[in-house]
């Protein structure tokens, strides 16, 4: 069976890895104390507190399961891999559409799209037009709800 490939930006694994051992390591922790004190408090049928630790456990579990496949089947994009110029995973852009002000964005890889923070999967409609680009392109976007866009590309970094 063929793993997924998770690409990261050395910064999107240290998020990845900093919360994984906050999971395994005191909230795990605190979630066993909480279910022991439920537990010696008896009945477990009517234990509402029993109940929410428990479904919090199942969360929790499934988090560090799911964090540990990405880091597991993750490839990390260095900053020294990137090629000075080319908008690729890890670049930080600068585009700017006609009559709008620029914007900047961080091209991710999945696990790390976040787009409040303007961090953009490389997969995106934006991202996936912008990959491979330098500055001075004008990259044309068709968007999800079939609006095509231009981009002109101001700094990639």
């Amino acid at each position: 069976m063929n793993r997924p490939t998770y690409f990261l930006t050395e910064e999107g694994k240290t998020k990845l890895e900093t919360e994984l051992a906050e999971l395994t390591g005191p909230r795990r922790d605190s979630i066993a104390k909480r279910l022991k004190s439920a537990i010696e408090m008896g009945d477990l049928s009517e234990n509402a507190d029993y109940k929410a630790a428990k479904e919090e456990q199942s969360f929790l579990e499934g988090r560090i399961q799911e964090i540990e496949a990405i880091l597991n089947y993750s490839q990390v994009v260095s900053t020294d891999q990137i090629k000075p110029g080319v908008i690729q995973i890890g670049s930080k852009v600068a585009v700017k559409e006609s009559g709008y002000p620029p914007e900047v964005y961080e091209i991710v890889g999945m696990k790390e799209s976040n787009p409040k923070e303007r961090k953009i999967t490389y997969e995106s409609p934006i991202g996936k037009a912008l990959i491979g680009h330098k500055v001075g392109d004008n990259v044309k976007v068709e968007l999800p709800n079939k609006v095509v866009i231009e981009l002109e590309v101001l700094d990639v970094n």
